[in-house]
């Protein structure tokens, strides 16, 4: 009898612990990816625009009318977010600067919001509002926050608030093109993370690639983004610059507005359209790696030699570059490339290029600098 009795009282206790441990374990729904995504903006004429979130698996909109700038609190769960966009096309910026104090540059963020966020934090870029303080610093993204990861939308929609504030302190902020901006813009969609298939671009009838077309705010915005920028004498490309391109053209300017000119051209028009094609292809600033590694048959090294001419011709001494994705922040070809691309998965966080007082430096995720040492 107390044998059987034992033996109800350990099944009982078995059923006890399974169900706590049952309990503890996450429910699938709430670990679930989430699929909300937004806001997208679509301008219907110069004055009138309509504000459009994929939230809670259904589309929410919501027009807006303004003269000047529209002005609106982020209504999925991004509430605590105040959105203000001028009214009227964007214009692009100057693409060379003199005489800067100081500039932060990061690549390749991939839709990584938190780490991005956790470096320039760290890096005293933004402060802990998430708010521009870097004065009258530069920071440039060099190429690249589309695909992959899970939040492009909130990425974009934070460089371009801290592109706003910046301004306003005597700053600047540069986005410029990258290859995934470049395929994005144009279909190609090989690369997109799931929270988008599965969300806005599966569960309502837009193309991913037209919530950043031309009539809307994110697409206008982009579409006055550089492909090459000048700061004092340093050049940042997200590929690489092959002479060919500086030679036959008359400035950075030129290269620029080849870049953008082309970003909306049909297929057709492309292809027969050679030297567009040519600035689009692996070769062009966009794609190619030779500055920092050879692949045979697709991208052959490239020799000093040939990153002197570039730098002779668009008179650096040193040009940065992301795309091609390295173990930490590197020197190549006796510091005339620094290559910012980093395995942000394998060291937890992204590394940047910082320049100050003279001095180039890596920051880490903690925002530790490390002075760069360059050859003589």
């Amino acid at each position: 009898m107390k044998q059987f009795l034992r033996s109800i009282a350990h099944a009982i206790l078995l059923a006890i612990l399974s169900s706590l441990l049952r309990a503890a374990e996450p429910d699938s729904a709430a670990v679930k990816l989430s699929t909300d995504d937004g806001p997208h903006i679509f301008w219907q004429n110069d004055t009138t625009a309509q504000v459009i979130y994929f939230c809670d698996s259904a589309l929410s909109t919501r027009q807006f009318v303004a003269r000047d700038t529209i002005r609106f609190t982020g209504f999925c769960k991004d509430s605590a977010v105040d959105y203000r966009i001028p009214v009227g096309r964007h214009l692009p910026q100057p693409d060379q600067f003199e005489q800067i104090t100081k500039l932060f540059a990061v690549s390749d963020i991939h839709g990584e919001y938190s780490s991005l966020v956790e470096l320039l934090t760290a890096a005293k870029v933004i402060d802990t509002d998430l708010t521009w303080s870097f004065g009258d610093g530069h920071l440039v993204i060099v190429g690249d926050v589309f695909d992959r990861g899970p939040n492009v939308t909130e990425c974009l929609w934070l460089i371009y608030r801290l592109e706003q504030e910046a301004s306003a302190a005597g700053g600047a902020v540069h986005f410029l093109l990258g290859n995934h901006e470049l395929m994005v813009m144009r279909g190609d969609l090989r690369y997109l993370n799931e929270r988008y298939t599965e969300g806005i671009a599966r569960r309502s009838r837009f193309k991913y690639d037209e919530l950043f077309g031309p009539e809307t705010e994110l697409g206008r915005w982009l579409r006055s983004k550089h492909a090459l920028l000048r700061l004092d004498r340093t050049l940042f490309v997200h590929g690489g610059l092959m002479p060919e391109f500086v030679k036959s053209r008359a400035s950075i300017g030129e290269i620029n507005e080849a870049a953008r000119d082309g970003l909306d051209l049909s297929s057709v028009s492309l292809y027969f359209d050679a030297p567009t094609k040519r600035l689009y292809g692996s070769f062009g600033p966009l794609w190619y790696r030779g500055y920092t590694e050879g692949i045979e048959g697709s991208y052959p090294a490239a020799p000093t030699a040939l990153i002197d001419s570039v730098l002779a011709l668009c008179d650096v001494d040193q040009v940065v570059v992301g795309h091609t994705e390295h173990d930490t922040l590197s020197l190549f070809h006796d510091g005339k490339v620094i290559a910012i691309d980093v395995d942000v998965e394998a060291l937890h966080g992204f590394q940047a290029l910082v320049w100050e007082k003279g001095r180039f430096y890596r920051v880490s995720k903690s925002g530790e600098l490390t002075p760069l040492q360059f050859k003589n």
